[in-house]
């Protein structure tokens, strides 16, 4: 896979749930929410202010971020699902 986000967008890649909940209750596939982490594949060269400036993005491939439920769009690339989003749609970092 070779994709380039333009400026200010993230590619990212979902971090799978756990099946089973602290108590061990298997969770089957119907009931499973989609997870709200990911893992940032690819990162676009930031946001262009109208100044002319460009503004790095705060993430970097390879960051665990926590991200809304509807945020981004889904992309399916060499049979691998995943996200395309704003930077502004990222909550954190996870460190």
């Amino acid at each position: 896979m070779n994709l380039r986000p333009l400026t200010d967008r993230i590619l990212v890649k979902r971090l799978e749930e756990e099946e089973k909940t602290k108590g061990g209750i298997i969770i089957p596939d119907t009931a499973k929410e989609k997870p709200q982490q990911g893992k940032v594949i690819a990162v676009g060269e930031g946001k262009l202010l109208d100044n002319g400036t460009r503004v790095k993005s705060g993430a970097k491939a390879g960051d665990h971020i926590l991200f809304g439920k509807y945020s981004g769009t889904e992309i399916k690339l060499d049979g691998e699902e995943y996200l395309i989003m704003r930077e502004d749609d990222i909550f954190g970092i996870l460190e």
